[in-house]
């Protein structure tokens, strides 16, 4: 609920607020080489229809859009967590940004003949984006895979966050299990019924840090937020008791400035990971796997059927699951048709994929010889 919005005077801006916000060298940069001294600098918190609830780290206000940024790039429209530059109630630019945490459409994923063509935004100029899954029904190995895929391919900082561990009397395994799956990223156990994994998350949360929350619907987004801020903020619904869940009630998307100094951003819950564009989400999510395949005997090894197959041997070797290999191909798969996409008709997409289709089996009944 918004109350007690002002219209400030038409000033740029206390740096030292700003900084609390998270304005960093970055954008004072590009907003020097904008030669815009006369309009002020806000931040954008929460987007409403054609409305942008915007703040400078004292007042919040209601913005128009210019109508330049009405018919810019989808891309390039503000959205929650961008730096904007305002005349009086109306958003003239956007400064450029760090960083852009979006996916593809809904609709898209695993359906390669409707290409991902439309970038949905979720978040601009995030520090780290905790990925929130609880331990109920709502647990998934694979999933966590994508959500990283998706996180890396951005080029920002994931934090896997298991909600509801108070359901188990040992949530330990599923720690370890999502910590040999996520190389490097940070996997916390939480639950609100001890404030258990509050320290871990809050160090993520200082002065200028910011911080997005993705995650199904259900996952314990909400309640997790309320943990962190320290009281009830986020609307929750009633925690079912066949599944220790709760209804998500989180429909839009709003920086929320916490006591531990920086800001954090609940989201509506994710149905559908879908990639917008080919990246190195993969090769991260899937270390184990790259490191596996350089020890193949060929270069060009799909882990297939070849011979000499150091990722197969692991495998059969009980050292990676398969199921871990199928998730790794699909989203190679999705991967390298995006790319295609970028410069290839459909048509010719499946035409050269059944070429190497045939060329891959033609090539492995002659190394079989």
């Amino acid at each position: 609920m918004i109350n007690h919005i002002h219209v400030p005077a038409n000033t740029p801006g206390d740096p030292t607020r700003l900084r609390q916000l998270g304005w960093n060298e970055h954008f004072e940069r590009h907003v020097a080489a904008m030669n815009r001294s006369q309009d002020r600098i806000g931040r954008v918190v929460s987007v409403l229809r054609n409305r942008f609830l915007v703040t400078d780290g004292r007042d919040e206000w209601l913005c128009a859009p210019a109508g330049k940024l009405l018919h810019s790039p989808h891309r390039d429209y503000p959205v929650t967590g961008d730096w904007v530059l305002v005349d009086d109630t109306v958003v003239t630019r956007v400064i450029p940004r760090r960083n852009l945490l979006s996916r593809g459409e809904s609709g898209s994923r695993g359906n390669l003949s409707k290409a991902v063509k439309r970038e949905q935004a979720i978040a601009a100029n995030l520090d780290t984006v905790f990925i929130v899954c609880g331990l109920d029904r709502d647990y998934n190995a694979r999933r966590l895979e994508r959500y990283m895929t998706l996180v890396h391919n951005c080029g920002l900082s994931p934090v896997v966050v298991l909600t509801k561990a108070d359901l188990h009397e040992d949530p330990v395994p599923f720690r370890l299990e999502i910590e040999s799956i996520a190389f490097g990223v940070p996997v916390v156990l939480t639950s609100m019924l001890d404030d258990r994994g509050k320290d871990e998350l809050e160090s993520r949360l200082g002065e200028g840090q910011t911080v997005a929350m993705i995650g199904s619907s259900g996952a314990g987004k909400s309640t997790l937020a309320n943990m962190l801020y320290g009281s009830a903020i986020q609307a929750i619904g009633e925690v079912s008791g066949s599944v220790g869940k709760g209804r998500h009630t989180t429909t839009t998307r709003e920086l929320i400035r916490m006591p531990q100094g920086g800001m954090l951003m609940d989201n509506p819950g994710i149905r559908e990971i879908a990639f917008h564009e080919n990246g190195h989400g993969v090769e991260s999510t899937f270390e184990d796997i790259r490191e596996l395949a350089g020890m193949c005997r060929f270069a060009d090894c799909s882990h297939e059927q070849e011979p000499g197959c150091a990722v197969q041997q692991a495998v059969r070797d009980g050292e990676l699951p398969q199921a871990r290999l199928e998730s790794y191909r699909k989203m190679k798969r999705e991967m390298q048709y995006l790319a295609d996409r970028r410069t290839k008709s459909a048509n010719r997409i499946e035409k050269e994929r059944r070429q190497g289709i045939a060329l891959l089996i033609k090539d492995m009944n002659k190394r079989k010889k």
